[in-house]
Formats: structure tokens, sequence, C-alpha cells
């Protein structure tokens, strides 16, 4: 397709994994350049990407998901890339399925292409309160905004310049993948979902509990309550 795609993975004590979907990532070759965005991790999180071969921006204090994120869209933004794909360093994101998110992009012109464990068969297991947490919001956006997202939580999303360019200045900061799915509403970006395989997690194990789940749940769609009323 010609275009040059900047692979954001934002990572937080990822040594074990992290230069595994580095290399994943390279593997598929000119137009893909992998950002490792360091979330001030205090294992060897750098060290590891650094030495697959991936860019690596350090963050000088601890950000959380959405700033590590939304660092990585300001990288894209300022180096001229025409899209980017975000992939956790924990390898649940087969590095291989990252052509079936960006093709949508210019092929078919989407804003945003999430992929999403729910489309087709998985193996992949998700929590019981998770999995209602996901029903849930998907739910409210389909009520509220017409959205019909199945995979409402996915991280594993690729997005075209006018999107990330958007992100790089307005993103959740706090669990922001469903809420910035409303954001993408509000702005009138076409978004798609594609079935993907994800892996189960290698190593350490989630810190979404049942308890942190139920608190996610609502956290996230007062959060986007809320933002109905807000100007973009």
């Amino acid at each position: 397709m010609n275009k040059r795609i900047a692979v954001i993975i934002p990572a937080y004590n990822e040594e074990k994994t992290v230069g595994e979907v580095v290399r994943g990532v390279k593997a598929l070759g000119q137009g893909f350049d992998v950002v490792v965005i360091n979330d001030s991790s205090r294992d060897r999180t750098a060290q590891s990407a650094e030495a697959a071969g991936a860019t690596v921006i350090e963050l000088p204090y601890n950000l959380g998901i959405g700033g590590a994120v939304q660092t990585g869209f300001k990288y894209g933004v300022m180096n001229g890339y025409d899209g980017c794909v975000q992939v956790d360093g924990d390898g649940q994101h087969p590095p291989g399925e990252i052509v079936k998110l960006v093709e949508p992009l210019f092929v078919h012109d989407y804003d945003i292409v999430i992929g999403s464990r729910f489309m087709g068969q998985t193996n992949y297991h998700v929590p019981l309160m998770r999995a209602l947490g996901i029903r849930i919001i998907s739910f409210f956006l389909k009520v509220v905004c017409g959205m019909t997202v199945k995979d409402t939580t996915s991280g594993f999303r690729a997005l075209n310049r006018q999107a990330m360019t958007f992100f790089a200045t307005d993103y959740p900061q706090d669990y922001p993948e469903p809420e910035s799915l409303l954001f993408a509403h509000k702005k009138k970006f076409k978004v798609m979902e594609v079935s993907i395989e994800m892996k189960d997690r290698e190593h350490g194990i989630s810190s979404i509990t049942p308890f942190r789940a139920a608190y996610y749940m609502t956290k996230v769609l007062l959060a986007m309550s809320i933002d109905l009323f807000r100007e973009f």
C-alpha cells in the first residue's frame, strides 16, 4: 500500500515479552516502524525493546495507558506517518494480525479499525465480569450513539492519519478504549471491527480483578455519559 505505519506499543514492566512483540512486527517488513512507549517501567523493558530494534520513548514518570498511547500518537503525527496501530506489549496481540487492521484504513477509507475477539470463533477466554462489562458498554454505545462495536475494550486497533491527529490532542487518559469510541462517534469517524485471534497473557496476571471490572465499567459509563455533552 506504500504507506508508513507507526506501530505503537505502550509498555510497563514487559521485559519478558516486549522484545518478541517487536521482532514480530519487524518481520512484517518495510513500512511498519516500531515505537515502544516505556511508561517508566521498573524493569528492563526499554533495553529489551531497543535490543529487538524498536525506537523507544522514555516517559519521565508513569502516565498510564492513555498517556502512553497518546504519546505514540503525537510521535506518529510529528514524524509524518500515514497511520498507526496500537499493540499491547504483553504478547496478546499477534503481530501477524496487524495487516488485517491496516488494510481497511486505505482500501475502504475507514478512520479506525478495531481488532475484535468476539466476531468469530476464538480460543481467547474473557473472565465473566469483564465480559459482562464489555457487553454493557457495547449496549450503551448502541443505544446512545447507534454504534455497533462488540469488543469495546480492545486495545488492538489501527487509525488513519486524521484519527491519529485528533487523538494526539484529545484522548481519554483512564481506560481510554471505550471512551475513545464515543469521541470517534462525535467526530463522525468511520469505525469498523475485524475478527482477530488474540493470545492469552504469556507472563504475569491481569490487574483487572472482578471488583475492578465492576468499578471500571461504572467509571467508564459515567465518563461516557459526561462526554455526550462535550464539544469537540
